[in-house]
């Protein structure tokens, strides 16, 4: 096994966040690395010209989002102990952007949950398939249980 020395969590803010959380904090102590969270928002369909407005462009609405996932994100880092410069929020595709960040700042693995997806959205894919995917450094995928 490697001797990581930068670990980035994928934060997600699900009701299973909290178990992938503590094993990357687990696995950054095991290899004394640095810890770093990341959380993604997904761009939202504002519009298609096909059909029309989907919903009315505000920015007040993309304010809101970023404002209160800076807050989980801010909330999250603090119970591991990450501190702000290590915390990053972006905006865009979940996979693309967690793998240019880990890119971005040598990162050699990422951990982040993943259901056993069967079927249609298997063939969908994942964000955690995706990564798995295109990652240059290793990945950890924790399998969360549905409850």
């Amino acid at each position: 096994m490697n001797n990581y020395q930068h670990i980035l969590l994928a934060a997600d803010f699900s009701e299973h966040g909290l178990a992938v959380a503590q094993k990357a904090q687990q696995l950054a102590k095991q290899h004394q690395a640095k810890l770093s969270v990341i959380h993604i928002i997904d761009n939202l369909p504002i519009s298609d010209t096909t059909y029309g407005p989907i919903i009315p462009f505000d920015m007040d609405l993309s304010d809101l989002l970023m404002t209160s996932a800076k807050k989980q994100l801010a909330k999250l880092a603090q119970s591991l102990n990450i501190p702000e410069q290590q915390q990053y929020l972006e905006t865009g595709s979940a996979y693309s952007e967690i793998v240019s960040t880990a890119e971005e700042h040598n990162v050699d693995l990422i951990v982040l949950g993943s259901h056993g997806r069967h079927g249609l959205a298997l063939l969908l894919g994942s964000t955690a398939n995706s990564v798995l995917h295109h990652a240059k450094c290793d990945v950890l995928a924790v399998r969360l249980q549905d409850k």
